[in-house]
C-alpha cells in the first residue's frame, strides 16, 4: 500500500499521456486508456478495481472520483 494521494485530473491525463497522443479536450476514456489507468494505479498503490468500479470509470473525472473514493477508503 502507498502513502501518495490519490490521483488528480492533471495525473491521470500524464498517464493517459504514456500511451500516446490524446485529442485535445478528449473526456471519454477507451478501454486502452482504462486498462493503462489501472495497471499504473495498481502499480503505484497496490490496490485492485472491482468491476464495478471500472464500469464507472469511463471519463477522465468519473476516473478522477473513482480513484479518490477507493484510494481514501484504503489509505
Amino acid at each position: 500500500m502507498s502513502n501518495l494521494p490519490p490521483p488528480g485530473r492533471a495525473e491521470v491525463i500524464d498517464w493517459l499521456a504514456g500511451l500516446g497522443q490524446r485529442p485535445p479536450g478528449a473526456e471519454r476514456l477507451d478501454s486502452m486508456e482504462l486498462a493503462w489507468l489501472v495497471h499504473q494505479v495498481e502499480q503505484r498503490y497496490g490496490v485492485e478495481l472491482s468491476d464495478d468500479q471500472l464500469a464507472q470509470m469511463t471519463t477522465i473525472d468519473a476516473a478522477v472520483a473513482v480513484l479518490g473514493e477507493v484510494l481514501s477508503a484504503h489509505a
